[in-house]
């Protein structure tokens, strides 16, 4: 109990002091995250609305590879991406290894699948009818999608908090193809793990209280637009 007490008095210190090493880690990790979780909602919406309303050959097999990846360990990404970005790999001549723009890469591919699955999910959910009728009523088709996700905008938006939370939280590959470079590749889940290998626990902690608490206030915003609409 008492170096997790040193740990939350270390998070408020840390916080309050400025310590700009600290909110340098914090901008990165957003950074990073945010990026991450726009590009597989940008990806995976439109191939989860794919999947849910085309029915395409060999779908179930699709969403098979889908439902897998949302359970796809970090360490298999990593192993992957390095494979392809190191230096004697297909696309080494890019040079992105130890870059941000590689766990970019690596938090999109954790968080697509989840957005992919999520929003097939969401999409099945309505009335299957709803559909017909609008095409029915002279929608276009890009009309009628627009208005299923508009039906289905909360769970659209669940699928983005369950991809930002995928992202801001994946470790596994943020080691192995980032590298945990101080001001350069360092973020919040990374620093955790090189403070508790110091043995620097209160330290990690305080990380780690940083990191619950920035993905709370990211969520809580999310789930405050939600729930808004909801009660509207």
């Amino acid at each position: 109990m008492d170096v997790l007490w040193r740990g939350f008095v270390e998070a408020l210190r840390l916080l309050f002091e400025g310590d700009p090493e600290v909110w340098a880690i914090v901008a990165r990790s957003l950074r990073i995250s945010g990026l991450a979780t726009l590009l597989s909602v940008l990806l995976g919406l439109p191939l989860g609305t794919w999947l849910a309303l085309r029915h395409p050959r060999g779908r179930r097999v699709w969403l098979s590879a889908v439902y897998t990846g949302m359970a796809l360990p970090p360490v298999v990404v990593g192993l992957f991406l390095a494979l392809l970005f190191w230096r004697s790999g297909p696309l080494g001549f890019l040079g992105w290894m130890y870059t941000p723009r590689i766990m970019v890469l690596a938090q999109t591919l954790l968080a697509l699948p989840m957005v992919v699955g999520l929003t097939v999910s969401a999409l099945q959910s309505q009335d299957p009818r709803l559909q017909w009728q609008l095409l029915g009523l002279g929608a276009s088709h890009w009309q009628m999608v627009l208005l299923l996700w508009r039906e289905a905008r909360l769970l659209l938006l669940a699928a983005v908090m369950a991809g930002f939370g995928s992202a801001i939280s994946e470790v596994g590959a943020s080691l192995m193809v980032g590298g945990n470079l101080r001001d350069h590749t360092r973020v919040l889940t990374t620093a955790v793990v090189l403070e508790t290998r110091r043995g620097h626990f209160a330290q990690a902690i305080a990380l780690g209280l940083i990191l619950l608490g920035l993905a709370f206030l990211v969520n809580a915003t999310l789930t405050f637009v939600q729930q808004q609409d909801v009660e509207s």
